[in-house]
C-alpha cells in the first residue's frame, strides 16, 4: 500500500519552513528534493529550457538519499557546459543528455518515475503529454513537477488533478498513477490476474493504491 497527496506534502513543506525560519521564502530545490527522497525515486529527469538551476540541485540532493539516477536533459552544448559550471562539484551526480525531452522521455527514460520539465520549454505541454502517455504504457507510476510555472501561465497543464503551488516561480505538481493488469504470475496461476486500485480519500485528498487479485473475468479500473 502507499499514499500520496501533493496538497498534504505541499502543506506539510510550508509547515516545515514556518518552523524554521518565518521570513524564509519556500525554495523549489527544497521541495523537490524531499518530494523526490519521500518518494525514493529511482529514476530522475529533468527537461532543462536553458541552465540547469535549483531543480536540479534538489535531484541530486535526493538522489544522495535514495541511491537514484539524475539524468538532466538540455538542449545543445552551449547549455551543456553552462549547465555543468552551474552546478560545479554537483555536476558529476548528473548524467547529462543532449537531445529532444518528448523523444528521450517516450523512449531511453519512459521509466522515470520524477520528471520535472521547465515550463519556458515551448513545448513544456507536448512533453508533458508524452510523459503521460509513456507511463500508461510503461503500466507505472510517474510523479510529474513543471517549474517557472507563473511564467507561462499553465494552469490546465495536467487537468483537474494538478496541483499550482507558490513556490518559486511556480511549480506544477501532478501524478500519473499506474493502472496495472497482471496475469499469473507471483501466487496467482495461470488464469489469474491483479489490477492496482486507486481510491481518494475525500476528506484529506490522499490516494491509497491497493493491489486486488481476481481469478476470473477482466476489469480495467481507473482512477
Amino acid at each position: 500500500m502507499a499514499s500520496w497527496s501533493a496538497e498534504n506534502a505541499t502543506k506539510a513543506y510550508l509547515r516545515t519552513i514556518k518552523m524554521g525560519n518565518t521570513d524564509k521564502e519556500p525554495n523549489v530545490a527544497e521541495f523537490v528534493s524531499a518530494l523526490s527522497a519521500g518518494n525514493n525515486a529511482q529514476l530522475m529527469v529533468v527537461a532543462c529550457a536553458n541552465t540547469a538551476g535549483s531543480p536540479t540541485l534538489g535531484l541530486v540532493a535526493a538522489a544522495h538519499q535514495t541511491g537514484g539516477r539524475v539524468i538532466c536533459i538540455v538542449r545543445g552544448e552551449e547549455e551543456l557546459q553552462s549547465s555543468m559550471d552551474a552546478l560545479g562539484c554537483n555536476a558529476s551526480r548528473v548524467e547529462f543528455v543532449v537531445g529532444e525531452p518528448q523523444l528521450l522521455l517516450s523512449g531511453k527514460y519512459r521509466n522515470a518515475d520524477l520528471v520535472v520539465i521547465d515550463c519556458n520549454l515551448e513545448n513544456h505541454e507536448e512533453i508533458f503529454r508524452v510523459v503521460q502517455m509513456s507511463a500508461g504504457r510503461s503500466k507505472i507510476s510517474t510523479t510529474v513537477l513543471g517549474y517557472n510555472a507563473f511564467c507561462k501561465e499553465s494552469w490546465q497543464w495536467g487537468g483537474s488533478r494538478t496541483h499550482l503551488l507558490p513556490i518559486g516561480e511556480g511549480l506544477l505538481m501532478t501524478r500519473i498513477a499506474e493502472n496495472i493488469e497482471f496475469r499469473g504470475g507471483e501466487n496467482g496461476g495461470p488464469g489469474k490476474k491483479s489490477h492496482w486500485i486507486v481510491k481518494v480519500d475525500k476528506c484529506t485528498g490522499e490516494e491509497h493504491v491497493f493491489r486486488v487479485r481476481m481469478p476470473h473475468g477482466r476489469s480495467t479500473i481507473k482512477a
